[in-house]
């Protein structure tokens, strides 16, 4: 599928450009917006943000377009931030020429720089190995190319579609399963494109699900967002939106009370974000979670299970039950796709499962997330989870639960079988000696009779 050509740009400076010229409330950049900061001029203090960007007044951090503007997209711009040797900026250099880079200035402010392995930074910022691990993984390998049936639009289950409305997102997350997408530059469907999806939703009546993605699809503004939803709201069949995006999590000053109003008129609506640690739960995150709610928008999450990032179950815990106090549901937790690029983030398929296994039945099962594989050559999702069941013979389980502990289970056949039973002297029941049978009164009652005492 041959990427649209509203907007190409080969680096994440073309979503910059885009941003600038489609915002409708592009308003003039402040001036020295785009300053990068002297780290060693910051005055001294515990807050990232007052580290990075403490001459920064309110106003600016909690517009979430000043962040899109002012995004960290080289490798010279980084380095004002965090520590890299000469050595690593040519190497990372190296890496952006494949695979770009994109932070918003919030969630820079989550990095702890002194930390090489800190596990904000490791989704955020390049590594060698993207480019170094080669042959392993592929660019598409969930097939969606081959399931698209019009440009955008996956079609891969029965009563679902998947919208790709743009490839720009605020943040370049270094697992992204649509990595391949970063080469284009920054794209947003045409009029034409969006109406030929809504053709083919319109004209299929077994969608009744319909994902909007990207990319991510909170970057296009809010009235061109409604332009989609309120003509998908239209259509008779298709029963509930899903919007996937990251927003709440690396840029959460966008779930404006603007957008919340917007999509409380267009439900049911659910918005699946993607949290993959607790250090991304802050104040703002929740906050913009909050309001999604107060919408009517049930937030869900979909983690992505990343070596030395997420990969444990003290990690996991923490994490889901964070985001229980925050109203977000822990949906699924994903093996990561074999894409290209990303192989010195996936774990063994073992890890996901001990996590769970180490979850399940030490915390609600609220917050224990289904653990599935998105399967190559476009096999869609399968859940993956523990063996609870050790062995079954005939009409008996024989199973173990959370503590390791063993237990039969009788198991009903099929068809039940009445089990032969002793015979025996007939049972009498004693009647109170007051009581009597009472008939009842009426056409309905006339056949029936009660017991009072």
């Amino acid at each position: 599928m041959k990427a649209p050509s509203i907007m190409k740009n080969q680096s994440a400076r073309g979503a910059e450009k885009y941003f600038r010229e489609t915002t409708a409330e592009a308003e003039e950049e402040p001036p020295g917006a785009t300053a990068i900061l002297n780290l060693e001029e910051e005055p001294p203090s515990t807050s990232a943000r007052r580290r990075f960007f403490g001459h920064i007044p309110d106003s600016l951090w909690n517009d979430w377009k000043w962040h899109f503007r002012n995004r960290i997209t080289t490798i010279d711009q980084l380095a004002s931030y965090i520590p890299l040797t000469a050595e690593e900026q040519a190497n990372l250099k190296l890496v952006t020429i494949k695979y770009p880079l994109a932070i918003t200035p919030y969630y820079l402010s989550l990095i702890d720089p002194a930390d090489p392995n800190d596990p904000v930074r490791r989704q955020a910022v390049p590594a060698l190995d993207e480019i170094t691990l080669t042959g392993i993984g592929s660019e598409d390998p969930l097939e969606e190319r081959r399931d698209s049936v019009v440009p955008g639009l996956v079609h891969r289950y029965p009563d679902r579609v998947l919208m790709v409305l743009t490839d720009i997102c605020p943040m370049l997350c270094r697992h992204c399963t649509r990595k391949r997408e970063w080469r284009h530059g920054s794209w947003v469907r045409t009029p034409a494109q969006v109406e030929a999806m809504l053709d083919y939703i319109r004209n299929h009546k077994a969608v009744r699900d319909v994902v909007i993605s990207g990319g991510d699809p909170l970057t296009l503004s809010t009235p061109h967002l409604e332009s989609v939803i309120s003509r998908l709201r239209q259509i008779e069949h298709v029963e509930i939106i899903r919007i996937g995006s990251r927003f709440p999590v690396v840029l959460p000053q966008r779930i404006d009370d603007e957008l919340c109003a917007m999509l409380s008129k267009y439900g049911p609506i659910w918005l699946n974000t993607h949290f993959n640690h607790y250090r991304e739960i802050t104040p703002e995150s929740a906050a913009a979670c909050d309001r999604l709610v107060r919408s009517g928008v049930p937030v869900n999450n979909q983690s992505v299970l990343l070596r030395g990032i997420n990969d444990t179950v003290e990690i996991q815990s923490k994490l889901c039950q964070g985001l229980l106090k925050i109203k977000v549901r822990p949906y699924y937790l994903f093996q990561c796709d074999e894409v290209e690029g990303t192989e010195h983030l996936r774990t063994p398929l073992e890890t996901g499962l001990k996590i769970i296994e180490g979850m399940r039945g030490y915390t609600s099962g609220l917050a224990v997330p289904t653990f599935v594989i998105d399967l190559p050559q476009g096999g869609g999702k399968v859940p993956v989870q523990p063996n609870y069941i050790l062995a079954q013979t005939g009409d008996e389980l024989l199973v173990r639960n959370y503590r390791g502990h063993i237990y039969h289970c009788h198991n009903p056949r099929t068809k039940a079988r009445a089990r032969p039973v002793p015979m025996s002297a007939p049972v009498k029941i004693a009647v109170p000696v007051k009581a009597v049978l009472v008939k009842k009164e009426g056409a309905r009652d006339a056949d029936r009779v009660s017991l009072r005492s």
